[in-house]
């Protein structure tokens, strides 16, 4: 196994910068992911890391080795593409070959080493195939078992499950992890969807143009983002600003409109009245009651209006009016009954609002 250290790598490109200054640790064996919107530097980065592009600034090392330095073939990293970048005119065993042969192995050793790298995706009777007789599922396959029959250090995967439907995503998804696993190989996976990163990823690094806005584990990025682009990115949010407007024993009181919302005092110490903060409420940290209903203890309560309700099976999405002109949106997995329409009560807790200091931008 190998870990991955890039220090304070950047890139630009005329004017745009698309990599400024960034740095990240990477352990041995972990599933680490790239995650941002289109444009952010999460590909440009991972190309650096492959060698396909050059550092401005900076340096990468794998393991104790420096490899920015070093061409591409001779990083020892395994790379599958967006597209796969599979063959047409070679076999399934030829396109995972190919890079056996490229570095010169024979004959006897590449047949060995192809044939284990398809079982290990799954696609032991293949060898004989063309590309064109394989679903997109099985091309993906391929590209993932040309990665692995080189026995690389790392392997680097940039968006590989955005050409497949929804449902062979999560699928797939899932075989990469549990493959990565299983070979205790590290791992640097570049997406653009949030869920897809959460449900693979040991850590993530949220990228925001061409810099890191936060890196941690999954729970930990969703739960307690660390600004409000990484709570508007990391899913739905109801993202509020405001001013504080008084304390309440371990509580603060901030006015957000026409509206008063309770916070965690600790969340925002040496604020005082009149400052301005920021906060993340999660529509699912949002309990839904009859009117009238006094919220558990220690949560603090209010009263919205259901202006929509949106049933998506095992969740309902409700959006809620308050105070006149301010939107929330909730998301319960049971609907309490005769509570279709009209006000309803509201209750959070105070302790898992994420407080961001200044205002909300």
């Amino acid at each position: 196994m190998t870990a991955i250290r890039i220090s304070g790598v950047a890139r630009s490109f005329g004017a745009v910068a698309a990599v400024r200054g960034v740095t990240l640790d990477i352990s041995d064996g972990e599933f680490f992911t790239l995650l941002g919107p289109s444009g952010c530097g999460k590909t440009t980065l991972l190309r650096m890391v492959a060698g396909f592009c050059d550092l401005d600034a900076g340096s990468i090392h794998f393991g104790e080795r420096r490899i920015d330095t070093v061409p591409p073939h001779k990083r020892n990293a395994g790379m599958v593409f967006q597209n796969y970048a599979i063959f047409p005119n070679l076999k399934v065993g030829g396109n995972v070959a190919y890079g056996l042969k490229a570095r010169g192995l024979d004959a006897g050793a590449t047949g060995e080493r192809v044939a284990k790298a398809l079982k290990l995706v799954h696609l032991d009777d293949y060898g004989e195939r063309w590309p064109h007789q394989l679903s997109g599922g099985q091309l993906q396959r391929v590209a993932l078992a040309r990665c692995l029959v080189i026995e690389p250090e790392v392997i680097l995967l940039d968006e590989p499950l955005s050409n497949l439907d929804a449902k062979l995503r999560v699928e797939m998804r899932g075989e990469i992890r549990q493959l990565q696993k299983r070979l205790g190989i590290t791992a640097l996976y570049v997406t653009h969807d949030q869920e897809e990163a959460m449900a693979i990823s040991d850590r993530i690094a949220v990228m925001n143009a061409g810099a890191v806005e936060q890196i941690g584990a999954p729970s930990e990025i969703y739960q307690r983002p660390a600004s409000p682009f990484v709570a508007r990115f990391m899913g739905t949010t109801n993202l509020l600003g405001g001013t504080v407007v008084r304390r309440e024993g371990d509580n603060a009181v901030v006015r957000v409109g026409a509206m008063e919302f309770t916070i965690d005092a600790a969340a925002i110490a040496g604020a005082k009245p009149g400052a301005e903060v920021g906060f993340s409420l999660r529509p699912e940290l949002l309990s839904i009651a009859a009117p009238g209903a006094k919220p558990p203890s220690g949560w603090a309560g209010l009263e919205a209006r259901v202006q929509r309700i949106e049933f998506l099976g095992a969740l309902t999405r409700i959006e809620l009016a308050v105070g006149g002109d301010l939107t929330l949106h909730a998301a319960v997995v049971d609907m309490p009954q005769g509570l279709s329409e009209g006000f309803v009560a509201v209750a959070y807790d105070p302790a898992r609002v994420t407080v961001f200091p200044g205002p909300c931008v």
